[in-house]
C-alpha cells in the first residue's frame, strides 16, 4: 500500500478500549482502586485520542481524494444526490463514500478498510479495470435499481496508488416503465392446420362442420389463456397477437397446443397436426407479422407438427419430433420442373454443386440436374472436389461416359467461368456452410434449391428456385419427378438413372427406411429408363478391410440408455464407414438409434440413424448438425472426441426429458 496513503489508516483501537476496561473491572474486583482508578484515566485519554485521530483522518481522507480530483471543492461531492464511492483499486477496498451510497448499502465508515464486496456483494470491478465506464448490468439495492458509472485516477503524488470513483444512477422508474415496454410488445403468432386437405377428404360437409367445430374449440382454449386477439383468418389458417410477457408461458409448456390439437381427429382415425410460427422482437406489427410468416414456412419446410420462433436475429424450434408425413403435391414438382427449365434456358452457363464430401445421392441428383441442361441445350458444370467424396466408384463410371468427358470441376474453375447470368443448382443441402464451394454461391445471384433435408436456422436465401421437400427420401427422388415432366425416356442416359437410383438406395437403405408411394413411382421410373438395381448394389459394396473395419467401429459401440448405440472413434475414418456403421448398428435388436463419431484434423464427425422415436435431426441441430428425422450429421469444430461425446450425451438427455 502506498506509504502517504497508508499512515491515514491506524489501527483499530476500539480493541485496546475493551483491553483496558477489562483491566479496570479486574482492578476493581480486588480492590486495586488506584489501579482502577489510573487504568480508569488512561482509557479516558485514549477515547480522547481516538475521537481526535477520527476527526483528522476523516479530513485527511478528504483532502486527499480532493488532491487526487484535483478539485479542492470536491468536498461538495457529499451533497451530490448521486451515491458516490471511492474505491482503491488495488485491493478493491472503501477509501471514501457519501452519505447517500452509505444510506442504499448499509456502509459505515471504520477504522479498518472494507473490502467493496462487503458492501456490494457480486459486484466486479473488472470492466473499470479495462478502460470502461459504465457497469455492464444494473445493481439492484435497497429495492431500487441502478446503473453504475465510474473513472479511474492517480492523485498529484507520483507515488499514489490508482483509485476509481463510482457514481450511482438511480433508474428504478424508468427501468419500470421500460421492463413494462419490453413485456407489452406484440407478439404475432399464425397457427396453420398442417394436413387440412387431408383431414376433410372424402367428407360430408356435416362432418366437414363437425370437424372444424372441433378444431376451433380446441385451438379457441388455448387462445384464449392468453388474452389477446384472436381471428380465423381462412379454413386452416388462425390468427393470434397476445403480449410478449405471456411468450414465456407457451415456451414453458412447449407449446402444449401442438399435442392437444392431436386430440382431433377425422372419421378415418387422422389426427390434426398444426405447425405454429411466432414473430417476436420486431418494430412494428407488420414485421411481427412477417417475422411469424417466416416462421411458419420455415416449420412446413422442417416437416411441420411444430412452432418455430423468429426474433431479429435467430430462429427457435419447438416440438418437430414426430415422422414427417408425406403432404407433397404432384403440381408443385410439375412448376419447378418448368420453372428450372425456363430459367437453364435463360443462363449462360449452369452450375450444379452438392454438399461438401459428395455422396451417392447429392451426385445423382447432380446428374439429373445435368440430364435438364442437355435437354435445354446447356452444357452443365457439376462443381465437386474429386479427392473429397464417397462416390468414388460412381464418379469414375461417370467420367467414362462421353457426355461428361468435362462436366466436374472444381469450384476454383467454376469462380473463373461464372458471369452475371449464369445459374447455380444446389442439390441435396440447404446450408451455405455445407455446400461444395461457398464463394461460389455468393457470387452467383441466381440459385436454386433441391433439397430433402430439414431446413435448419441458417438456410440458403434468397433463391429463385426452391424445391424443399422433407417428406422426400432423398434429393435423387426429387430429382427424378422433375425429369418426369421434363424429358424423355430416350433423353436419359442409363448412367445417369443409375446414378439416381443409387442415390434413393442410399437414403432409404435399399428402401428400407423414408420410403413412401412416391419413392417407389420414382424407383419405378428409374428402372424403366435403364438403372439396374444389380449394379447399384454393387456401387455399395466394400471390400475386405472397409467390412473390417466397419465391424471394428460396431465392435467399440457402447449402449446409451438401453436403446441407443455410440460408437466413439479416437482415429480417424470415412465418411461412408462412419454412415455404414450406423446404419449396420440398428440391425442390431432393441437398437433404435445409433451415433458413430470420428476425428478429422480438428473436427469431430457424427453420422447419426434412426428407427424409433429418437429424432436425431433434433438432437444433432443444437450441435449444428442437420439432416432429417431417420438420418443425420453434424460436424464439431475445435473439440476433441471426449468433448463431442459429453455434448452428444447432454442433447439426448435433453431430446428425452423434454
Amino acid at each position: 500500500m502506498n506509504k502517504k496513503l497508508g499512515r491515514l489508516f491506524w489501527p483499530g483501537l476500539w480493541v485496546y478500549f475493551l483491553a483496558l476496561s477489562g483491566f479496570v473491572a479486574a482492578a476493581l474486583f480486588l480492590g486495586q482502586y488506584i489501579l482502577a482508578a489510573v487504568e480508569a484515566g488512561i482509557a479516558i485519554l485514549l477515547a480522547v485520542y481516538y475521537v481526535i485521530c477520527r476527526t483528522n483522518r476523516r479530513r485527511e481522507i478528504q483532502a486527499y481524494v480532493n488532491t487526487a480530483l484535483g478539485s479542492e471543492g470536491y468536498e461538495s461531492g457529499t451533497e451530490t444526490p448521486f451515491p458516490m464511492v471511492l474505491v482503491r483499486m488495488g485491493d478493491k477496498s472503501v477509501l471514501w463514500a457519501n452519505e447517500e451510497f452509505s444510506a442504499i448499502t448499509g456502509y459505515q465508515e471504520r477504522y479498518l478498510e472494507q473490502p467493496l464486496s462487503n458492501v456490494m456483494p457480486d459486484f466486479s470491478l473488472d470492466w473499470l479495470l479495462s478502460g470502461k465506464s459504465e457497469y455492464p448490468y444494473d445493481v439492484t439495492l435497497s429495492g431500487r435499481r441502478y446503473r453504475i458509472y465510474g473513472s479511474t485516477f492517480r492523485a498529484n503524488d507520483p507515488d499514489a496508488t490508482s483509485l476509481g470513483m463510482l457514481y450511482m444512477s438511480d433508474l428504478t422508474e424508468l427501468y419500470l416503465v421500460r421492463d413494462e415496454y419490453i413485456r407489452s410488445r406484440p407478439v404475432v403468432c399464425i397457427i396453420l392446420i398442417d394436413n387440412y386437405e387431408e383431414l376433410i377428404k372424402n367428407l360430408t360437409e356435416s362432418a366437414i362442420s363437425n370437424l372444424n367445430a372441433r378444431l376451433n374449440e380446441v385451438i379457441t382454449s388455448w387462445a384464449e389463456d392468453y388474452h389477446g386477439l384472436y381471428r380465423r383468418l381462412e379454413r386452416n389458417r388462425f390468427l393470434l397477437v397476445f403480449e410478449k410477457r405471456d411468450l414465456n408461458r407457451a415456451v414453458e409448456g412447449k407449446f402444449s397446443l401442438l399435442e392437444e390439437i392431436h386430440s382431433v381427429e377425422n372419421p378415418a382415425g387422422l389426427e390434426a397436426s398444426i405447425s405454429m410460427g411466432i414473430g417476436v422482437d420486431s418494430i412494428s406489427f407488420e414485421e411481427s407479422y412477417n417475422f411469424a410468416a417466416l416462421s411458419i414456412e420455415m416449420a412446413l419446410s422442417r416437416g411441420g407438427d411444430q412452432a418455430v420462433v423468429k426474433d431479429r436475429f435467430n430462429f427457435t424450434f419447438y416440438g418437430g419430433r414426430n415422422k414427417e408425413n408425406d403432404q407433397r403435391s404432384k403440381v408443385r414438382s410439375r412448376v419447378t420442373a418448368n420453372s428450372l427449365m425456363e430459367l437453364i434456358g435463360q443462363s449462360s452457363q449452369v452450375f450444379i454443386m452438392g454438399h461438401k464430401n459428395a455422396d451417392l445421392d447429392s451426385v445423382g441428383a447432380a446428374m439429373g440436374v445435368a440430364c435438364l441442361c442437355r435437354k435445354r441445350g446447356k452444357k452443365p458444370y457439376i462443381v465437386l472436389d474429386l479427392e473429397r467424396n464417397v462416390a468414388e466408384k460412381l464418379i469414375d463410371e461417370i467420367r467414362a461416359v462421353p457426355e461428361y468427358q468435362d462436366v466436374f470441376i472444381s469450384g476454383q474453375e467454376a469462380m473463373l467461368l461464372c458471369d452475371n447470368h449464369s445459374v447455380l443448382v444446389v442439390v441435396d443441402t440447404n446450408r451455405p456452410d455445407q455446400v461444395e464451394h461457398q464463394p461460389l454461391l455468393e457470387a452467383i445471384s441466381k440459385v436454386c434449391v433441391v433439397d430433402h433435408h430439414r431446413r435448419a436456422a441458417s438456410y440458403i436465401n434468397p433463391v429463385v428456385v426452391n424445391l424443399h421437400e422433407p417428406y422426400a427420401s432423398s434429393a435423387a427422388e426429387l430429382v427424378t419427378e422433375l425429369l418426369q415432366y421434363a424429358v424423355e425416356k430416350a433423353d436419359v442416359l442409363p448412367i445417369e438413372a443409375k446414378s439416381l437410383m443409387a442415390g434413393i438406395f442410399l437414403d432409404t437403405k435399399s428402401f428400407n427406411v423414408r420410403t413412401g408411394e412416391r419413392t417407389f413411382e420414382a424407383a419405378s421410373v428409374l428402372r424403366l429408363w435403364g438403372a439396374d438395381t444389380v449394379e447399384v448394389k454393387k456401387l455399395l459394396q466394400n471390400d475386405f478391410q472397409d467390412t473390417m473395419a466397419k465391424y471394428q467401429i460396431i465392435k467399440s459401440a457402447r449402449l446409451y440408455r438401453q436403446e441407443i448405440a455410440i460408437a466413439a472413434l479416437n482415429s480417424p475414418t470415412s465418411r461412408a464407414l462412419a454412415a455404414q456403421a450406423a446404419d449396420e448398428l440398428l440391425n442390431i435388436s432393441g437398437i433404435t438409434a445409433s451415433f458413430v463419431m470420428y476425428p478429422d484434423g480438428d473436427q469431430v464427425f457424427i453420422s447419426a440413424r434412426s428407427i424409433g422415436d429418437a429424432n436425431v435431426q433434433v438432437i444433432l441441430e443444437p450441435l449444428g448438425g442437420g439432416g432429417n428425422t431417420a438420418t443425420a450429421g453434424a460436424q464439431i469444430s475445435g473439440c476433441t472426441v471426449k468433448e463431442a461425446l459429453d455434448r452428444l450425451v447432454l442433447s439426448i438427455d435433453k431430446f428425452y426429458e423434454t
